[in-house]
This record gives C-alpha cells, structure tokens and sequence, in this order.
C-alpha cells in the first residue's frame, strides 16, 4: 500500500510554464496519470508529451510515451471535466497561495506546492482559506510525494526510489533523495516518500505524516528527517511517544548553524534558543527515535531501529 498517492491518482497541473512543463514530462515518463492542466491564457489548447518511458516507473509499459494534456482556464473547470484529484503547483511566487487556494476551492483533496519562495503573509492566508475545507496541502517549498512505480508527484528523482517497507518525511528536498537512496541500497526500499518542505508555514507536518504511516499496514518503519528552527520536530517526538507503534530512525540537519542565522529554508533559523539541532535530537532520543550522527548514517540508522 502507499499514502496520499498511488497508481490510481489524477493529476492536475497548475503552472504549466517551463518548469511546470519539464516535471510534468518527468512525471508522465514515471507512469503518473496526468490528466490536466490549468493555464488562463492557454485554455482549450492541449500540451503534447512524448519521449521515452523511465522504467524505473510502472513496470511493464511501453518503451515510449505519447500523452496530450488538455489545459483549462481554472481548476474547477479541469476538475468537473478529467476527475482530477490531485494538483501540483508550479505557479511562480507572486501567484502561488492565490493558485493554492483556486484548488482548495475546488476541492482538490490534495494539493503539492513545489513553489520556493512564497511570501510568508500570502501562505499564513493561504492556510487560514483551506482550514475549514477538507482538503490536504503539502509544501510549499516542497519537493513533493511519491509512491515508487506508482506515481510520483515533484521534482524528486524517479530512479532512486524502490517499492518497500519504509516511509519517509523530511522537511529537506535534497536529504529526501539521500535517504530514499540509503534505503534503496540497503534493500528496505519505501512505500512512500513526502518531502514536507523547509518553509515557518506549510501545510503537512511530521505528526500528519506519522500519523499516515502509523495507520498503514505496509509501512513497516519511518525515516523523519528534520533540520534547526521552529518545534515541529519536539512535536513528533511527544506524538511518537504517546501514539508511533513502529520504529523510527531520524536526522536532524543544521548541527554548527550559529544561533540567529537562516541556514537554507526559511524556517531554519535558531531564534531565543529555541530550535536548535541538539534540542531536537534529545527530544526524539527520548522518545525511543535512532537518530543518524550524519546524513550518510540514515540507511544505517533506519536498519538499527527496524531490529
């Protein structure tokens, strides 16, 4: 089994720009069914999609690919037409939280914002808009989810990631990639990886995330890798005291980060002494967490704690 999203999903694009279009072309080419787009100026056109199949997706497709993806003037639109039931965002800053919430009043019930770079005011918005509908939102800043041959839904590298027992949530992109490889290679592989993003107000936490793999039956272990600012991981360590009923190994990023200097994501930054590595890494330590001493000890790590 898998989380958020599986081979059945249907994926709506907004933002289907150069980048929008380059990650989505990688998507369809993993075997994620992308049904959509939305782009106001480009509504009624369709966006063609050929090249050969990445066969670490679907096993068993052709050796190449051809899809046409028709785009629509608004969410609600692309909705009501294709089914879509997932949409992945694209949209440059300026227009990001305005494209988050066109979604959640569709009532899209997922909605990965891979956008970097979001004005902290438009998500604080952005998040009080969807509080009230039932929708979930993953990122912004985010590298997105995937479920290994299934579908894969962000900018992450499709052939690192191997169907297997372990979850994985990070609120770091590239350490997001070096577990899922640590994983690959030690032969645990991942029922689904979400990178949660780095950013002080996203949607999904490390709780939700827990809570998701806590509840599925295929998920055997979790990986959390979390990273200096705010108390979202001290948050993880209380739930996973009173509630995790399988093993979790951890890392946590920003150990020589000085106190008071953003150190990558806008959230990582050490303020009135809270947030710092070494409080995180002895909240989760004593919730029972194996928490890797380096980025390259998180396979290690994760196998220690599956014992």
């Amino acid at each position: 089994m898998s989380v958020l999203v599986n081979k059945d999903t249907r994926v709506l694009v907004q933002g289907l720009g150069k980048t929008g279009s380059f990650h989505t072309d990688k998507a369809i080419a993993y075997g994620t069914n992308v049904v959509a787009a939305v782009h106001p100026s480009r509504a009624g056109q369709t966006e063609s999609f050929t090249g050969e199949t990445d066969h670490s997706g679907v096993q068993g497709r052709e050796d190449s690919y051809a899809t046409d993806v028709p785009i629509f003037r608004s969410v609600i639109d692309a909705v009501d037409a294709t089914g879509a039931n997932a949409s992945v965002v694209y949209v440059p800053p300026p227009f990001a939280a305005d494209a988050i919430m066109e979604a959640g009043e569709a009532g899209m019930p997922l909605i990965i914002c891979i956008t970097e770079g979001i004005p902290v005011a438009d998500m604080v918005i952005a998040k009080r808009y969807l509080q009230d509908r039932d929708v979930r939102l993953v990122g912004p800043n985010c590298p997105g989810v995937i479920t290994p041959q299934e579908c894969k839904i962000g900018i992450m590298p499709g052939y690192i990631h191997t169907p297997g027992r372990i979850g994985v949530v990070s609120r770091s992109g590239t350490l997001t990639y070096e577990a899922v490889h640590q994983l690959t290679l030690n032969g645990l592989g991942q029922t689904t990886a979400i990178g949660i993003g780095g950013d002080p107000v996203n949607g999904t936490n490390f709780v939700d995330c827990l809570k998701l793999f806590n509840d599925d039956p295929d998920t055997e272990g979790v990986i959390m890798i979390g990273e200096i600012g705010g108390t979202a991981e001290e948050e993880a360590a209380e739930w996973i005291t009173a509630n995790m009923n399988k093993p979790v190994a951890g890392f946590i990023a920003g150990t020589s980060a000085p106190p008071g200097k953003r150190m990558g994501h806008a959230g990582a930054i050490i303020s009135g002494g809270k947030g710092t590595a070494e409080a995180k890494i002895e909240a989760l330590e004593s919730a029972g967490v194996v928490v890797a001493p380096t980025p390259t000890d998180m396979g290690t790590a994760m196998l220690q704690a599956m014992r």
